[in-house]
């Protein structure tokens, strides 16, 4: 009896699995297809890479660069910001029961929303003429993010053990080299998911490098908008465009999955 209900659900897991990735794999077959049988939607059709060839004809590698540029220095400042000022506000809150506070004052810059700060943003990197450059969306992202990443690793920090922050201060040691010996190795699973969940947050945004940038700096997410015009929807440019995009994150995180799931689970989502 167990055989057959261990089976049941296993096809249900895999009819959940398919009906949410659907999606996607229809997109990636459109990317094979041309505009006329991508408007007239049919499981059979004669692959072609024409649309791919087109894209690459263009200037897809400079969008490219920008979204691995961007994404990763932004990443980069938001994680060298946001973990020291984590564990820090923890440990503040831990031996002098203060600061915990703070990390609701954090978490509710986020709750603003992107509409409503655009302008002043463009106001002022206008004024210091960094519109369209990869340091504007850099400060922009690593701002947003960075309130991601002190909450994201507070629960992390708060389950190490205090008696072995003490231990290692009662041997002498400075708060870096606690921190580096001590919370880092622990706290490496954490620090994991963070990064991989700001790398996808990142390279998928989409609000903010269209009203901030033009060509210099502007992303792959902006590229991929650029098939929508008004002589209408080339679905199947777009379609290869988005494959292509979709890429590097579905990589990273296909090799460190063991990671997003071991911090997840271990801390992200319990505080």
């Amino acid at each position: 009896m167990r055989n057959y209900v261990s089976m049941l659900i296993r096809i249900i897991v895999f009819v959940v699995a398919l009906i949410y990735f659907f999606p996607v794999l229809w997109m990636i077959l459109s990317g094979f297809k041309n505009e006329v049988d991508v408007v007239n939607p049919s499981l059979f059709f004669e692959p072609t890479l024409a649309q791919y060839r087109l894209i690459f004809s263009g200037r897809i590698t400079h969008y490219f660069s920008n979204s691995i540029i961007i994404t990763a220095s932004a990443t980069l400042l938001a994680m060298l910001l946001g973990v020291p000022a984590s564990y820090g506000i923890v440990m503040m809150a831990r031996l002098r029961k203060s600061g915990e506070n703070l990390f609701f004052w954090f978490i509710s810059t986020i709750i603003l929303p992107e509409v409503c700060v655009v302008i002043p943003i463009f106001v002022i990197f206008n004024t210091l003429n960094i519109l369209d450059t990869h340091l504007g969306l850099i400060l922009v992202y690593t701002g947003v993010n960075t309130p991601i990443v002190i909450w994201m690793m507070r629960s992390f920090f708060k389950d190490i053990p205090i008696e072995l922050i003490e231990a290692s201060r009662i041997d002498g040691a400075s708060e870096t080299t606690t921190f580096f010996k001590i919370v880092f190795p622990l706290s490496r699973h954490g620090l994991s998911a963070t990064i991989l969940l700001l790398v996808i947050f990142i390279w998928n945004e989409f609000f903010f490098a269209l009203s901030l940038t033009y060509y210099n700096a502007a992303t792959i997410s902006i590229h991929m908008a650029t098939y929508m015009t008004q002589e209408g929807l080339f679905w199947a440019k777009m379609s290869a465009i988005s494959t292509l995009a979709i890429l590097p994150p579905i990589i990273l995180g296909w090799f460190n999955q063991k990671q997003l799931i071991r911090g997840l689970t271990m801390g992200a989502i319990k505080g």
